[in-house]
């Protein structure tokens, strides 16, 4: 079984590219192993989120969302535009969870900040 060879860009760090997540959890083959995707890190790690959510959300239960580059920040000058992201996921048919890290916890006004992230997500 191949699971465990190294296919990231670090000899010491593994799930860190959404082919090789979406690699093992085909190969564990069970509805009860599924993969929690960080979209925050894997816009960091490997960009290209929205072709990789079509192709792999059958193996994902849980999506998280922050913003980025900076994952305390909501503006409009971040580098995801979580409108085309949550249409490409509800596009898939995902029935999985969407969830947000705590990306308020430095904003002075968190329901706002709460509200402005519920309105972005609502496709």
């Amino acid at each position: 079984m191949e699971l465990f060879e190294q296919q990231g860009e670090s000899q010491d760090y593994m799930c860190d590219h959404t082919t090789w997540e979406s690699s093992s959890a085909r190969q564990v083959g069970s509805e009860r192993f599924k993969l929690l995707y960080d979209i925050y890190h894997m816009q960091i790690m490997e960009g290209d989120l929205m072709p990789q959510l079509r192709q792999n959300h059958q193996y994902i239960a849980h999506i998280t969302l922050a913003v980025c580059p900076d994952a305390t920040k909501s503006t409009d000058t971040q580098e995801i535009n979580y409108p085309s992201v949550m249409k490409a996921i509800v596009d898939t048919g995902y029935k999985g969870h969407v969830g947000s890290r705590n990306s308020f916890r430095s904003r002075t006004d968190v329901l706002a900040s709460l509200k402005q992230g519920v309105q972005i997500c609502d496709v």
